[in-house]
């Protein structure tokens, strides 16, 4: 019988030298599978121990992204730093960096160098344009790629809007999730042939993935085509009791369905419309009759019902704080509460279910640097004088 507390990645070391989001994100997922996740961070920190609120001394969003992992800081730009990542390295299945190309390279960590001592090393480079051609050098965040990639055009058309900036860094999770995915992918090559390998990972090329209008606006776009799916045009409607709701789809196609579900298909008739030709370019018109509908409905459960006779769904709109107390997230355990320096942080836990694996992260955050010494003595073998030497020499860093 299988162990219920095994996980799948148990005895994968990985080796993160990455730093905000895209590759904490791909990490943190590697370690929620079981893996032992070493993050390493420069002098100054992972940018994201700047952000608020903290607990424990630790923003909350660094312990989201980085649950579960050892934490070390080490000064790269000393030969002693590199030469610790280099011997870690040594002795790791996967490595994984989001520097701008190059940088990995300069600092003796690149793939070249590391494979030759571990030739069975995964490793995993995330940048913005990937590690080739003329855009590589180029530094990059979400809200670049989002504006580059297409996203915030799209949505601003979409909406009828100017264009305004995205308020989750999407690209960063979508990349992660790519690495991560890829990671696994090479690990599995790795068992069947014993040969490690380097991904390239760009958040470009997951941008251009990761939307699914990509190759429809590559093609040209809709034309005088009428789609059913557009989402960026999802009506947002007000109930009696103030709650708004989604319903998706193209309103100007998904309003016959909402009319037949509501009893509304006469008034339809009479504004002549009988098919989705009548309502193109009157979606404002559609707008305000569906609101007019929505208008009549005392709440979300009377109006969902009520919709349901066709088959179409609708959300409510709540904030992201409610969810936690939401039954299905409850019944689901989406979250789950670590242990942030000493403090109780809830996170998500982890979208994976496995019928007999567990996965989500098995710790909660420490500090900047507060492994240095376990870590360096379990997998290095260093003696407590040479890593008081290390400290005293700046090349291990600690931040109370």
């Amino acid at each position: 019988m299988a162990d219920p507390s095994a996980r799948m990645l148990e005895g994968i070391r990985v080796l993160d030298l990455t730093r905000v989001v895209a590759g904490p994100s791909c990490t943190r997922t590697l370690g929620d599978l079981g893996a032992d996740v070493i993050k390493i961070e420069p002098p100054e920190g992972d940018l994201m121990r700047q952000g608020v609120p903290k607990a424990g001394g630790v923003a909350i969003g660094f312990t989201q992204q980085n649950a579960g992992k050892r934490h070390l800081s080490l000064d790269l730009s000393l030969p002693a730093g590199k030469d610790l990542v280099q011997r870690l390295a040594a002795i790791s299945d996967v490595l994984v960096e989001n520097y701008r190309p190059g940088v990995a390279g300069r600092l003796g960590l690149g793939y070249d160098a590391v494979s030759r001592a571990n030739p069975g090393i995964v490793y995993c480079s995330v940048s913005g344009y990937g590690q080739s051609g003329p855009a590589a050098h180029r530094r990059a965040y979400a809200p670049v790629i989002h504006a580059e990639l297409g996203l915030v055009e799209l949505s601003a058309r979409e909406r009828g809007t100017e264009p305004l900036p995205e308020a989750v860094s999407h690209v960063d999770f979508g990349v992660g999730a790519q690495a991560a995915t890829a990671i696994l992918a090479a690990l599995v090559h790795r068992l069947r042939t014993g040969e490690g390998q380097h991904i390239d990972v760009s958040m470009a090329e997951t941008m251009l993935a990761m939307n699914e209008w990509t190759a429809v606006e590559a093609a040209g776009g809709f034309g005088d085509q009428i789609s059913p799916f557009r989402p960026g045009k999802a009506a947002l409607l007000q109930l009696q009791d103030g709650s708004w709701v989604q319903v998706p789809g193209n309103p100007t196609t998904w309003i016959f369905g909402v009319a037949r579900a509501l009893g509304k298909l006469d008034e339809m008739a009479a504004l002549g419309w009988h098919g989705k030709e009548d309502t193109q370019g009157k979606e404002d018109e559609i707008r305000q009759l569906m609101q007019r509908w929505a208008a009549e409905y005392a709440s979300v459960a009377d109006f969902e019902a009520a919709l349901d006779a066709a088959r179409i769904p609708l959300g409510k709109v709540k904030p992201l704080a409610k969810v936690a107390q939401e039954d299905w997230a409850i019944a689901r355990g989406a979250f789950v509460e670590v242990d942030a320096n000493g403090e109780a942080v809830s996170i998500p836990r982890s979208p994976f279910r496995f019928s007999s694996c567990e996965a989500g992260p098995t710790a909660g955050t420490r500090l900047q640097g507060a492994d240095n010494r376990p870590v360096l003595k379990a997998l290095l073998q260093l003696s407590d004088q040479e890593l008081d030497a290390l400290e005293s020499a700046g090349v291990l860093i600690s931040k109370p």
